[in-house]
């Protein structure tokens, strides 16, 4: 792909857009793991979502390419939480239309901020 046309999108990845990210890759048990390499991967995003409890957001990916240990491969749908996503940066190819994308994140942007809320009115134990 060409690499001149990617842009920083680090906390900032919506629907629609494809992104590059890359993640560290490790084996052996949770308690034992052992770190075996990364792997970059370019995905685009099919959906996003916030968990209800938790407030993660979550996002629905089908990979375009990948490289590095354990690489995925093309067309495999999979799911990563945000933070692991944005955790060592994260790139999106430009859209045709930028406009159609600001539309996106707004729409994003508001479904965080009610989620938000959301979470803020039960922690506070009122009814």
């Amino acid at each position: 792909m060409e690499t001149s046309t990617w842009i920083n999108c680090t906390g900032d990845a919506v629907k629609g857009d494809t992104i590059r990210f890359t993640e560290a890759i490790f084996s052996g048990s949770f308690r034992n793991a052992k770190y075996r390499g990364d792997r970059t991967v370019i995905a685009n995003i099919l959906n996003d979502s916030y968990g209800a409890e938790k407030q993660q957001h979550t996002f629905s990916l089908v990979v375009v390419e990948s490289s590095g240990v354990d690489a995925l491969a093309a067309g495999t749908k999979t799911t990563r939480k945000g933070r692991n996503v944005y955790k060592n940066g994260t790139e999106r190819l430009l859209w045709p239309s930028e406009d159609e994308r600001k539309a996106c994140a707004d729409e994003k942007h508001q479904r965080g901020d009610v989620a938000r809320q959301a979470r803020d009115y039960r922690k506070s134990g009122e009814r």
